[in-house]
């Protein structure tokens, strides 16, 4: 079973719809909106952290960017062995 994926807008909804209503159980907000109630807790302690505004990195499940970026370089210093012996072949084709 994958996990579900929201968009920043819904979860900013949601967030902003949990400070609007403060007197509603995050439990029952979660069974409105069709979430869990600790993804509910998770999204507002991660906004109240950032002015109550959902904030994204993007895709992949990184902790930080420096960790996005140092897995995009392993990656593309991954390919960079399979690059070159392409280029050889092509250069060999050519010097023929």
């Amino acid at each position: 079973m994958t996990k579900p994926v929201f968009d920043d807008e819904f979860k900013q909804g949601v967030v902003d719809y949990v400070n609007q209503h403060p007197e509603e159980s995050k439990i029952s907000i979660a069974k409105k909106f069709g979430i869990a109630d600790s993804t509910i807790h998770k999204w507002v302690r991660a906004a109240s952290k950032n002015g109550n505004k959902i904030e994204s990195r993007g895709s992949g499940n990184f902790s930080s960017d420096d960790a996005k970026e140092i897995a995009r370089l392993r990656k593309e210093l991954k390919n960079t062995p399979d690059a070159l012996e392409v280029l050889k072949k092509a250069i060999g084709i050519l010097g023929k």
